[in-house]
């Protein structure tokens, strides 16, 4: 199985193009940090999760780049919360990114509990 076909990455992926569109129309101040911050964050949390499957042999290192992952995913929630306060995204488009993101939470958190379900090799 390729890491691109595990369900944490799509929803992940699709979240970070969301949040892409959304920064768009943030203003040139925010440029050089909540936009680029929350970027950054939402991105690394596919590149952690597409890092840990290629080290799956190695459980450890599995579990330590999706904590990662994790760590990136609830900094990007407190981005999400940022951006709503200072009226960059709506309501509507806060709850739907914000549900994106607990979602993408639970299926890393299961993925570090169920490492064997991924192919690591667990003792």
């Amino acid at each position: 199985m390729d890491f691109k076909q595990l369900l944490a990455y799509r929803k992940a992926f699709e979240l970070s193009m969301y949040i892409f569109e959304a920064t768009k129309t943030f203003p040139k101040e925010e440029i050089y940090s909540l936009t680029d911050q929350i970027r950054r964050s939402s991105r690394s949390v596919c590149a952690n999760i597409s890092e840990a499957y290629r080290k799956r042999r190695y459980p450890k290192h599995f579990i330590s780049k999706l904590t990662d992952s994790d760590g990136e995913n609830s900094e990007t929630s407190t981005w999400l919360d940022f951006a709503f306060k200072c009226n960059y995204i709506s309501l509507e488009e806060y709850h739907k990114y914000s549900e994106q993101n607990k979602e993408i939470g639970k299926l890393i958190n299961y993925m570090i509990i169920n490492p064997e379900k991924f192919g690591v090799k667990v003792d």
